[in-house]
């Protein structure tokens, strides 16, 4: 007959544990939540896996123990509990409570006190009992019929022991556990132990001598004479630190095993907190009746598949006057991919499915007006893929109006998750379909191909369904958060001019790339070799493991940083050694330049289109909080511009014919000139309205010199930290950037503030303000949220001063950018030129231009550009002609 099981909880241990192991979460009301999500995700795993029987948390109680009464130093150097941690007791306490699991705690005891009377009471009781922390002095419970379940690696992981493996591992019995503490003692809550003494030791001296008693009765024979004398000078301290580690097991407790047992939660109070800490994921852990959710898209799909005849849907489109729409491909390469499905919906119709594979052209010529129809609104999710789809069938979409993943990106850009599934469970409080379980069903979980057409139409209606009902609550808050300019000016139409960007792509000299790689062959060949003989010996130089062994053991230069591998040999370890051996500086050539044949070489000739002989980059709209567009698949924004080598990559990227040049616009110190219009300082507008050299003003005003003294030297020094003071650099930052004592590195930055003193404010006041709303904002309020400034740690709240000040800055310059490109796109194409926007890196962009047209181009982006949005100083923009990217620079 099997045993009935008892689990025992440690709630502070796997709250704390949570706390810590999970980034910092909170509601959009600002409440910490990351200790409760995690703890509850354990909860319901570790449920699920063992069905105890009878289930209780035990919590320790504010206040003294008797532990304190023994050593009063007793948990003396613990740091008090963070208020963001402390906030989230209650909050777990509440759940359980609703979850009708019993919470116990006492007075002058601790959790695990009470989770060792407990497991001592369920043996007597015949029960195998469990316990559940983060704490190892749990081991000295363990037993035949008692595991003790440790977190580890946060909490997403567990180590499992009983009475046998502790054996085993640690070679002694649970029991001795105690006498160990009492030996070695614990740091972590001030027990002293014996100086001198560490688990090595003490397991030792317990497998030879079995117990504290006989280790002392053993004094004489044990080897070691510092060992001893600590031993016998501290021998009072090993009994106190003894007691001290032993696990009471019999607490006065007020409950018995029957009171554990487990019960059905109260669903309604459990759906409340889910809903009121926004833990929308655990919701699918409530029985349905409990839940009030949707039909329609929960579980019956109303939709029709369409073959030929297309009328009754033309007819629904053109009655309703709005359509959700998606595209489905065979595979994720939306540019080369077959279209195999497309869905469309309209706001009183069914889903229709509308197979693709064999009436692509019969679709195009149908639904093109439809599309290109400015009266009839087109709202979905992740659209810009789609677009790309109606680019390539020559369709030019007009009139789309929403688009629930650029929504929801402006209303939480810190969120990772912004897939369809995640939104319907975020905003209407249940499940739909899990995408990657479909997709997963396909060849390496990429391939919507292999799905079945009833798979497809499932996954295609519930995406519309859900788009149509997140419009109205996604478009009300972003109206209330006053982002309705940048979300229906910027961000909406940016989605179409990206997706033109990935369309057109950026056309590739592969013969350029390949001359270039065989180049960098020759070199690295030549710098193997040279290393080779520097080393007296051959290695792979590609192995930091083997080059450390090369430059410490066998060269013997000094060891500047070890890691738990061995030698560490990162650049900043090889830059310190540049001047002990001439083989760091190869070593330093032959990784640079080993990894541009690599990324931007071989990296670059895979990606190029067979049919386009261009590169189409994806741009990434939703991934950088600040509002900055990346760059994936490749990152063309990531091409190095600093090195010569890295420069002549940019020579393969090139005008798409003869009669076509790059033209790049690139905006001056754009970041400078927002932080002169946002903190309004006198002196920085005054550099810029005099059309001074910004760096050079700053240089004599901050270093005293006159401006005709100042050197390059001096005026590198003011850049960095003219850039710095944007970024929020700290001294000890400036002071590396600049390789310059931190004392002097302070009095630059001291000297920067003191002169320009409304930089200063407006460092002071945005702090501020961050810390009174939650967040911050750009030009155009794009907002920000920093949990961080309201945290107790220093570094976590400095991290969150460093962001609060930069945002509004680099976020508004991000805005800019994003303006003009939708305005240039959009002038090119209201005046049906023949050039084409085709990428944006940071503050530039390059436009494949006509030569017929170069003139006008040039007179238009400029007037764009620097009139995107209008500040109290100028925009400048630069503007470079040549036959490819390396000539523009």
């Amino acid at each position: 007959m099997d045993r009935k099981k008892l689990m025992i909880i440690d709630g502070s241990s796997l709250l704390h544990r949570a706390f810590y192991a999970l980034p910092l979460l909170t509601t959009k009301e600002g409440i910490y939540t990351n200790g409760v999500y995690g703890f509850l995700t354990m909860l319901y795993r570790i449920k699920e896996e063992y069905n105890p029987d009878y289930l209780c948390v035990a919590f320790d109680k504010k206040g003294p123990t008797f532990r304190h009464k023994e050593y009063k130093d007793y948990k003396g150097t613990r740091q008090s509990t963070p208020s963001e941690l402390a906030q989230q007791f209650p909050m777990i306490r509440e759940i359980l409570g609703a979850m009708n699991i019993v919470t116990l705690e006492l007075s002058e005891y601790e959790a695990d006190d009470i989770a060792g009377t407990l497991a001592k009471s369920g043996e007597e009781a015949g029960l195998d009992t469990i316990l559940v922390t983060g704490d190892k002095d749990y081991l000295q419970l363990a037993t035949d019929h008692t595991q003790v379940l440790i977190t580890k690696k946060g909490i997403s992981e567990l180590d499992i022991y009983d009475k046998n493996k502790i054996v085993e591992e640690f070679g002694i019995e649970p029991v001795q556990f105690i006498d160990l503490k009492g030996l070695m003692g614990d740091k972590s809550d001030n027990i002293p132990g014996v100086p001198g003494i560490g688990e090595k030791t003490g397991l030792k001296l317990l497998i030879e001598y079995g117990d504290m008693d006989n280790v002392y009765k053993n004094i004489d024979n044990i080897s070691g004479k510092k060992l001893k004398e600590n031993l016998i000078e501290n021998q009072a301290l090993a009994y106190i630190s003894k007691r001290l580690g032993e696990i009471i097991t019999n607490v006065p407790l007020d409950v018995t095993i029957d009171d554990l047992i487990v019960k059905e939660s109260d669903w309604k109070k459990l759906v409340k907190f889910y809903e009121d800490y926004e833990f929308k994921s655990l919701l699918n852990k409530i029985p349905d009746e409990f839940l009030e959710k949707d039909e329609v898209i929960n579980t019956v799909f109303d939709k029709k598949l369409v073959g030929n005849d297309f009328t009754e849907v033309i007819q629904a489109i053109k009655k309703d006057k709005k359509l959700a729409f998606k595209f489905i491909t065979e595979d994720l390469n939306y540019m080369e991919s077959k279209i195999i499905n497309v869905g469309i919906k309209t706001v009183n119709s069914p889903s229709f499915i509308i197979d693709l594979n064999h009436n692509l052209d019969e679709f195009v010529k149908s639904f093109k007006p439809l599309f290109e129809d400015k009266s009839i609104e087109k709202i979905g999710h992740s659209i810009k893929t789609d677009l790309l789809i109606l680019f390539r069938l020559g369709i030019q979409i007009n009139n789309y109006v929403f688009d629930s993943m650029i929504g929801q990106y402006l209303i939480n850009p810190a969120q990772t998750n912004y897939s369809i599934n995640h939104l319907s469970d975020e905003y209407l409080g249940y499940y739909g379909l899990d995408e990657e379980a479909l997709v997963g069903k396909g060849k390496n979980k990429k391939i919507y191909g292999d799905l079945t057409i009833d798979e497809i139409s499932k996954y295609l209606s519930f995406i519309l369904e859900t788009v149509f009902k997140l419009e109205p609550l996604i478009i009300k808050e972003i109206l209330d958060q006053d982002m309705k300019e940048l979300y229906y000016e910027v961000e909406l139409p940016l989605v179409e001019v990206l997706s033109n960007m990935e369309f057109q792509g950026f056309k590739v000299d592969k013969e350029e790339l390949v001359n270039l790689g065989k180049e960098y062959d020759i070199e690295i060949e030549s710098l193997t070799a040279s290393i080779f003989q520097m080393a007296d010996m051959e290695f792979n130089i590609k192995s930091p493991k083997q080059i450390g062994e090369v430059l410490f053991d066998k060269l013997g230069l000094p060891v500047i940083k070890k890691t738990k591998t061995g030698y560490s040999t990162d650049i900043e370890v090889l830059e310190k050694l540049l001047d002990q051996h001439p083989i760091i500086e190869k070593i330093i050539r032959y990784r640079s330049i080993v990894k541009l044949k690599s990324t931007y070489i071989d990296g670059l000739i895979v990606l190029i289109n067979d049919d386009t002989n261009r590169i189409h980059s994806s741009f990434n709209q939703t991934i950088a909080i600040t509002g900055r567009i990346s760059s994936t698949e490749p990152n063309l924004q990531n091409i190095p511009i600093k090195t010569e080598e890295g420069k002549k990559i940019r020579k393969a990227f090139i005008s798409q014919a003869p009669d076509y040049k790059l033209l790049d616009a690139d905006y001056s110190q754009i970041e400078l000139r927002v932080l002169a219009h946002i903190s309004k300082d006198p002196k920085m507008k005054e550099a810029f309205l005099n059309n001074e050299d910004i760096h050079t003003k700053t240089a004599s005003e901050v270093f005293h010199v006159p401006m005709d003294e100042v050197t390059p030297t001096i005026r590198n020094n003011a850049k960095a930290v003219n850039f710095g003071i944007v970024y929020g650099i700290s001294d000890y930052g400036l002071s590396r950037d600049l390789n310059i004592p931190r004392k002097e590195a302070k009095e630059y930055i001291d000297n920067y503030l003191d002169n320009y003193k409304l930089i200063r404010q407006f460092m002071i006041d945005i702090v501020e303000e961050g810390k009174a709303n939650g967040f911050v904002e750009t030009l155009l309020h794009r907002r920000r949220y920093i949990p961080e400034l309201s945290a107790k740690n220093f570094n976590v709240r400095s991290f969150g001063e460093r962001i609060a000040m930069n945002t509004p800055i680099q976020g508004s310059a991000a805005d800019i950018i994003k303006v003009a490109m939708v305005q240039v796109y959009k002038a090119l194409k209201d005046r049906g030129l023949k050039s084409r926007l085709i990428l944006q890196v940071h503050d530039e962009l390059l436009i494949e231009a006509h030569i017929d047209e170069i003139e006008e181009v040039k007179i238009l982006m400029k007037d764009i550009m620097e009139n995107s949005i209008k500040l109290d100083i100028p925009l400048k923009v630069d503007l470079e002609l040549g036959d490819n990217w390396y000539d523009t620079h």
